[in-house]
């Protein structure tokens, strides 16, 4: 965790946050300068930003977007007042309406972010300011706080190259908390592709089996939002197993870049996971990363303890050896 410190001040009506990196001050002031790195960490883990304008000068504006895994929309935009390449960003953090106007019913808070060389990397310091008690009291209970720590928690991994990040690690499990996993796999290959093989129906036959002794007998997606899909597998000839299937409901598409699904196995009487799947790509390679909220720690334990990890990699394996290299 980079973070280094956090903490609120009612009486100064602030919010600071502090966080180190293993990076030069120009690199970590590069991922906030970018709005496709900024993308990649703004928003905290299942709100993820997209920012839809970005002009980082003084008097500019950059208009955002935090997408919930329900599908609800949260606006904001920057007013940016201040740029001083590489050491500090001034701006006013506010609500914003569908239309890109200010939401005058919503608090509003200033942001200055301090960037400093410090020894072995750099620091991040993100102040906030509130106008009230009531508004810095508001923000908080609507969750800015974890926001923050979760968002910035993301920043390692879109500092670190990708290519010795996580290629060639495989797929990668981390219990996040007691109903949250995150599963990440990175592939030489272009987020368009990496997305095609998700919802090609066609292509997910070819690759998404588990063991060579399986096949997909059902694999059906209306993909859009409110649209059910439906998968099954069943063991080839005299392998031993029994036919399972998953079913669900699209809640966010989002194409090239995100999807998030309900899961339930079929005819199971447990309640269903949500999977918020998401495709980042830097230089040629793609982060494929797999938040999924699990109902309940049990149920996590269940499926983890299933061997999913390991399954997950062999169809990526041959995700990578039969569908990504022939339809490069």
């Amino acid at each position: 965790m980079p973070t280094t410190s956090v903490h609120t001040d009612p009486e100064e009506l602030t919010m600071t946050l502090v966080a180190e990196f293993p990076v030069p001050v120009e690199r970590l002031w590069g991922a906030f300068a970018d709005p496709r790195q900024l993308e990649r960490f703004w928003g905290p883990p299942g709100f993820p930003a997209t920012f839809t304008s970005f002009d980082l000068r003084p008097g500019g504006a950059a208009h955002y977007r935090m997408t919930s895994p329900e599908n609800e929309p949260f606006l904001s935009v920057w007013q940016v007042s201040e740029v001083d390449e590489p050491r500090r960003i001034v701006f006013r953090d506010l609500f914003a309406t569908e239309d890109g106007a200010v939401d005058e019913s919503m608090p509003a808070s200033e942001t200055v972010l301090t960037f400093e060389p410090v020894d072995g990397g750099s620091r991040v310091t993100v102040l906030t300011s509130f106008e009230s008690s009531a508004g810095l009291d508001q923000l908080l209970e609507m969750g800015m706080l974890e926001g923050y720590t979760q968002a910035f928690g993301q920043l390692d991994r879109v500092l670190a190259d990708l290519r010795e990040y996580a290629l060639g690690a495989g797929t990668v499990t981390e219990v996040v908390d007691e109903t949250h996993v995150r599963i990440t796999r990175a592939f030489e290959a272009p987020r368009h592709l990496l997305w095609r093989a998700h919802t090609d129906t066609e292509l997910m036959r070819r690759w998404l089996l588990g063991p060579d002794v399986w096949e997909m007998t059902v694999c059906e997606n209306d993909l859009v939002v409110g649209g059910s899909y439906r998968n099954a597998w069943a063991p080839i000839g005299d392998t031993e197993g029994e036919a399972f299937g998953f079913e669900g409901e699209n809640l966010v598409v989002d194409p090239e870049r995100r999807m998030v699904t309900t899961e339930r196995m079929t005819g199971a009487p447990f309640p269903p996971n949500v999977n918020d799947l998401q495709f980042d790509e830097v230089d040629g390679v793609t982060l494929l990363t797999l938040l999924v909220t699990y109902p309940d720690e049990a149920q996590r334990d269940a499926i983890l303890a299933t061997g999913m990890t390991e399954g997950m990699e062999t169809s990526y394996q041959r995700l990578e050896r039969e569908v990504l290299t022939a339809v490069a």
